[in-house]
C-alpha cells in the first residue's frame, strides 16, 4: 500500500532517504489498517452495512477523476479534449451514446478489457464491483491506450443520467450505489452541464446525493458556454447555482469552471478570456491530483475510521438492548424505529458529531435483513486501537508524507490539453499584465511614456527626479490600497534612491495600470521592464 509514491514520483529509483520514507509510509499504512482499522471492520461487520475492505490496488492505483453528468453534456468530449485522441469504445452523439462505465487507464498498446476480466484483475482496483453482477459488468469495460496523460490520472466516463423510468429499471443495476462506490475511492468527481440544459432531473438529484459525505472531492463543469452571449451566460450561471443549491448541502459554495471543453472554434468569442482563464483554473485543479494523492488517501482513510468506530457503537447498542429469549423480532422493530433516537444518545454518550453517522433511512433498510442476536457486543480494546491510530500513528504518517513531498521533485500531470496552455504564445496569460512586451526589442512602457512624462513635469521635478511625496500623491489617485502601491514603488524605485525619474516614474504609471487592468504584479521586476537607462547598473547589482 501507498507504492505509488515511489512509483510515479520516482522516489525508489532515486534512492537515499527519499526512498526510505516512500518504504517507511507504505508500510506504516499497510500496518495501521491491517492491525488497527480491519479486526473492527469485521468484527461488526462494517463491509455489509457500507464499504468492502480495502485491497493492496485501493492504495496503488493512480488518482482517478469521475465524470458524472446528464447525457450529452460533452462528457465523453471532455476526455477527449484532455487526452487530444480518441480512447478505445469511445462514442459521441447528441443522443444517449455512452451506456457503459469506461475506466481510461494507461496501457502500453490500444484495447478494451471487459468488466468480467477486469474486476478479477488483482492490479486493478475494481474487484470488489463483482458485487453488482453481471447486469453492470456488462456495462462496465476498460479503455486503456499509451497516453502521456494518462501516465498520471485514471479518467471514470459514466453513462450519461436519464430521466423517467429507464433510469431507474432499464439498468439492471442500482446506478447510484455504483457511483457511491467510485465516488469513494476517487480523487476528483467532476458534474458537468450543458448551458442549454440546466434542469436537475431527480434522477441526477438522486445521483448527487450519493456523493453525500465526498464533497471536497466535487467541481461543476458548465460546458458549451461559448453557445451563449454575455447576458445570458449570467442569467444560466445563476439558474445552475440556485439549482445546485438544492439538491447539495453545503454551506459553501461549489466551484463552478465555465468554458467550452472541445477542441472546435468558439462559437461566441467575447468571453475567450474569461474561458481560457476558467479553463486554467481546471487544468492546474487537475494537475495537482498526483501530488496530493497521498494526502487524499490518508483523508478517506481517516474518514473510514470514524465511520467504522460509529458503526460499531450502532451495533454494539443493538446487540445490548435485544432480549435473550423472548420477544426478539418485536424489539428488533423497535430498535430500527428509534434508530434516530439512537442516534442522538450516542452522540451524547461518545461525545461523535452527528456528521460522523450513515443516514438513517439507509441503515434502517439495512438492518431490516439482519439478526440482531448474531452481532457483536462492544470492545473497548478495539475502539482503543482505532483511537491510537487516529490519535497518534496518522499524524506521524502525515508528517512523514510531508517529508517525502519536500523531498521529491512536483509531479503533475502532463501531456494532451494540458501542455497547450503551460508554454509559448499561448500559454495563459503570454503577453499579458507584467508579461506584455517580453518578446520586443523596445521597451513596452515607451509607448505611453509620453502622457506620462507630461504628469512628471508637474510633479516639480529637482534635478531630473520627484520626490516620494510628489509621487506618492500622484499614484494615490489610483484608489489602490497603500499596501499595493508601496509595492509599486519598490519595484519601479530601481536604483534604490528614494525618488523617481522620468523612467521610473513611467514604470510606476504602468504597473498601476497593470493592477487597475485586473492582472496580478510580479514578485520582482522582469527584465523587460527595466527602464533602458537602468538596465545595466540593475543587472549589475543582479
Amino acid at each position: 500500500m501507498f507504492s505509488w509514491l515511489g512509483k510515479q514520483g520516482g522516489g525508489r529509483e532515486r534512492g537515499g532517504g527519499g526512498s526510505d520514507v516512500v518504504q517507511t509510509v507504505t508500510g506504516g499504512l499497510r500496518d495501521l489498517y491491517l492491525r488497527k482499522l480491519l479486526p473492527l471492520e469485521e468484527h461488526y461487520r462494517f463491509h455489509d452495512f457500507h464499504s468492502p475492505a480495502l485491497e493492496e490496488a485501493d492504495f496503488e492505483n493512480k488518482p482517478m477523476v469521475l465524470l458524472v453528468g446528464q447525457y450529452s453534456t460533452g462528457k465523453t468530449t471532455f476526455i477527449r479534449y484532455l487526452l487530444e485522441q480518441d480512447f478505445p469504445g469511445m462514442r459521441i452523439g447528441p443522443e444517449p451514446t455512452t451506456d457503459s462505465f469506461i475506466a481510461v487507464m494507461y496501457g502500453d498498446s490500444e484495447g478494451n478489457v471487459p468488466g468480467n476480466a477486469l474486476v478479477v484483475d488483482p492490479k486493478k482496483p475494481f474487484r470488489k464491483l463483482s458485487r453488482f453482477g453481471n447486469a453492470f459488468l456488462n456495462r462496465f469495460m476498460c479503455s486503456q491506450l499509451p497516453n502521456q496523460v494518462l501516465k498520471s490520472i485514471s479518467i471514470i466516463d459514466s453513462p450519461g443520467i436519464l430521466s423517467g423510468e429507464k433510469q431507474r429499471i432499464s439498468r439492471g443495476y442500482d446506478f447510484c450505489q455504483v457511483l457511491q462506490w467510485f465516488a469513494e475511492r476517487v480523487d476528483r468527481i467532476i458534474l458537468l452541464f450543458d448551458a442549454h440544459k440546466l434542469d436537475i432531473s431527480d434522477e441526477f438529484s438522486e445521483a448527487i446525493k450519493s456523493f453525500r459525505g465526498q464533497d471536497d472531492k466535487i467541481r461543476v463543469v458548465l460546458n458549451k458556454a461559448d453557445q451563449v452571449d454575455t447576458q445570458q451566460l449570467m442569467r444560466v450561471y445563476g439558474a445552475l447555482m440556485w439549482s445546485l443549491g438544492k439538491v447539495i448541502n453545503t454551506p459553501e459554495v461549489l466551484r463552478v469552471y465555465i468554458g467550452s471543453f472541445w477542441a472546435h472554434p468558439l462559437r461566441n468569442t467575447e468571453n475567450r478570456r474569461l474561458f481560457e482563464a476558467e479553463a486554467q483554473d481546471l487544468f492546474k485543479d487537475i494537475q495537482s491530483l498526483p501530488q496530493k494523492a497521498a494526502v487524499r488517501k490518508l483523508n478517506d482513510l481517516i474518514k473510514r475510521a470514524r465511520l467504522a468506530k460509529v458503526h460499531a457503537y450502532i451495533i454494539s447498542y443493538l446487540k445490548k438492548e435485544m432480549p435473550s429469549v423472548f420477544g426478539k423480532e418485536n424489539k428488533k422493530k423497535e430498535l430500527i424505529s428509534r434508530l434516530p433516537e439512537i442516534y442522538i444518545q450516542l452522540q451524547r454518550e461518545y461525545h461523535i458529531s452527528a456528521g460522523d453517522f450513515p443516514e438513517v433511512k439507509k441503515m434502517q433498510e439495512l438492518l431490516e435483513t439482519c439478526d440482531f442476536t448474531k452481532f457483536h457486543s462492544l470492545k473497548p480494546k478495539l475502539i482503543e486501537a482505532v483511537d491510537n491510530m487516529l490519535a497518534n500513528k496518522i499524524a506521524s504518517l502525515m508528517s512523514l508524507i510531508r517529508q517525502e513531498e519536500s523531498n521529491m521533485p512536483t509531479e503533475i500531470v502532463h501531456g494532451g490539453a494540458f501542455d497547450g496552455t503551460m508554454a509559448g504564445p499561448f500559454g495563459h496569460g503570454y503577453g499579458e499584465g507584467a508579461k506584455e512586451g517580453a518578446d520586443e526589442d523596445e521597451w513596452v512602457v515607451a509607448k505611453d511614456k509620453p502622457a506620462y512624462d507630461e504628469i512628471f513635469y508637474t510633479l516639480s521635478p529637482i534635478n531630473g527626479k520627484i520626490s516620494g511625496i510628489s509621487a506618492k500623491k500622484e499614484m494615490v489617485t489610483s484608489k489602490l490600497p497603500n499596501s499595493v502601491l508601496g509595492k509599486i514603488w519598490k519595484l519601479a524605485d530601481c536604483d534604490g534612491d528614494g525618488m523617481l525619474d522620468d523612467e521610473e516614474f513611467a514604470l510606476a504609471k504602468h504597473l498601476i495600470k497593470i493592477k487597475l487592468d485586473g492582472y496580478e504584479l510580479p514578485g520582482t521586476l522582469p527584465s523587460h521592464l527595466v527602464p533602458p537607462s537602468h538596465r545595466k547598473p540593475f543587472q549589475t547589482a543582479e
